[in-house]
């Protein structure tokens, strides 16, 4: 018996990036009937046999587990052992356990102390496979929940500019580019797809690090106000004005002044701000003195700038002083590729504010979260993800707590699968796979880096998913 345990060991040594499924079992033939039916079932999955609670937790403490099926009683050691031993050195890992009839009770037992599920014997084989298979489901999911967190993490350190799709790894390079020189930047893109954040992160890279950030939104400000909060205004320059103001420009001397929603400025204020861009000099209301400041400009705008030139209502002049730099913020529904990125980066950040223990959410939910258009971009999934943490009351955000506008609308025909990826877990990994593989072409070795797995399993994927690269 210890011969077959170790070829078993090493064979399992040989794919361990791939599924573990760890048997144990002292009954022999037991054990190769549960190994038998399991390598079946999981033609990708290695499948290895120990006879003991000793050998198993052994080979848990060596080698990654997806599921181990152990019987709950066992000389020298039980399942409850195993159960315990394995929550405590790798919580991804699945438990089931296999009990007699007269047993049953202290596998329910075993339920509250963490087992995933058990079996009672004699068991059905299409039991047995039905119980690994959502039990294999159940550690992918809790090992993509990890992987996420680790992503997210790793990208906030960045930025708060959350995401890994080409059209993300584009803006960054921009980003990079518009920090190195000290010149005036407009961000275009649709309301709420994360045009302060590029201002910010551009401010934050730059040589003017150290020196104020500050922001304003053009159409929040009535136009008979917003002339005095830029430029500041004298005593007595006009009813109310009891004392001398100085406005955000010279709040941001030294640094960056952000211009939200630059398009709603009237052509008075377009002028005000090109002599601004174009010697650092304005006046304040009521004032004759020139103020001399030294800010850079980063504008964004919703609209289409020229659209508007077009109309006569924005100033051509203005338009060229902005857009030395131009960085076009893509809507969400165009990098869908970041929605399980940006959801995980909101859930942790909101489970932490509210006090909530929620640690991940059901594939359907993430499903859904993925085929959803977001007309208001990465601000309406914030709230979304913000919503259903309130209303969840366990460990995970389930569909029952999905907004209704959500769970009613229907994907539009025509739409491609690459921007419908389906519900199932395999589906949706499936999915990553293919979307990875053609944004590089084909290269195996650049998309498993990507993806955080190794070569020869992304090539058993490939080879089971039936990709055509």
């Amino acid at each position: 018996m210890a011969d077959e345990i170790n070829i078993d060991m090493q064979k399992a040594g040989a794919a361990r990036s791939g599924s573990v499924i760890l048997v144990v079992e002292d009954d022999r033939n037991m054990r190769e009937l549960i190994a038998n039916v399991l390598a079946d079932m999981q033609p990708d999955a290695e499948i290895v046999c120990v006879e003991n609670a000793h050998l198993a937790m052994e080979y848990v403490e060596n080698n990654p587990v997806s599921v181990v099926v152990t019987d709950l009683r066992m000389p020298g050691g039980d399942g409850i052992d195993v159960l315990t031993f394995v929550r405590e050195r790798s919580p991804s890992t699945q438990v089931v356990l296999v009990t007699g009839y007269a047993t049953v009770e202290s596998a329910v037992d075993a339920l509250k102390q963490g087992a995933f599920d058990y079996l009672r014997k004699p068991f059905e084989t299409v039991e047995l496979r039905c119980t690994v298979e959502r039990a294999l489901q159940h550690h992918l999911l809790s090992t993509e929940n990890v992987r996420l967190r680790q992503q997210q993490r790793v990208l906030s350190e960045k930025g708060d500019l959350i995401g890994e799709s080409q059209a993300i790894v584009k803006v960054r390079k921009l980003i990079d580019a518009a920090s190195a020189y000290d010149c005036s930047v407009l961000v275009t893109g649709e309301s709420g797809c994360g045009k302060e954040l590029v201002a910010r992160q551009v401010h934050m890279q730059s040589a003017r690090r150290d020196k104020p950030f500050v922001a304003i939104n053009c159409a929040a400000i009535p136009e008979n106000l917003i002339e005095s909060e830029l430029f500041g205004y004298k005593k007595g320059a006009f009813t109310g004005a009891e004392r001398n103001k100085s406005g955000l420009f010279e709040a941001a001397n030294g640094g960056t002044l952000f211009l939200d929603e630059v398009n709603n400025a009237s052509l008075a204020l377009q002028a005000k701000l090109l002599r601004v861009l174009q010697d650092g000099s304005f006046y304040a209301m009521g004032d004759t003195t020139p103020c001399n400041v030294d800010v850079r400009v980063i504008a964004a705008t919703n609209k289409s700038i020229p659209a508007l030139i077009a109309k006569s209502e924005f100033r051509e002049d203005l338009y060229y002083r902005l857009i030395v730099m131009e960085i076009g913020m893509p809507a969400l529904r165009e990098r869908r590729d970041d929605i399980p990125l940006l959801t995980y980066y909101f859930l942790n950040k909101y489970a932490t504010r509210l006090s909530k223990p929620v640690k991940g959410m059901d594939t359907e939910v993430l499903g859904v979260l993925l085929r959803h258009d977001w007309p208001g971009n990465v601000r309406e999934l914030e709230n979304v993800v913000q919503r259903m943490l309130i209303l969840t009351e366990g460990e995970k955000i389930r569909e029952e707590v999905l907004p209704q506008h959500l769970t009613e609308k229907r994907a539009a025909p025509g739409k491609s699968l690459d921007f419908l990826p389906p519900q199932s877990l395999e589906e949706i990994e499936a999915y990553f796979i293919r979307k990875t593989l053609r944004e590089t072409q084909g290269d195996r070795a650049l998309a498993a880096e990507i993806l955080g797995i190794d070569k020869s399993t992304l090539w058993r994927k490939i080879k089971r998913y039936n990709l055509d690269v």
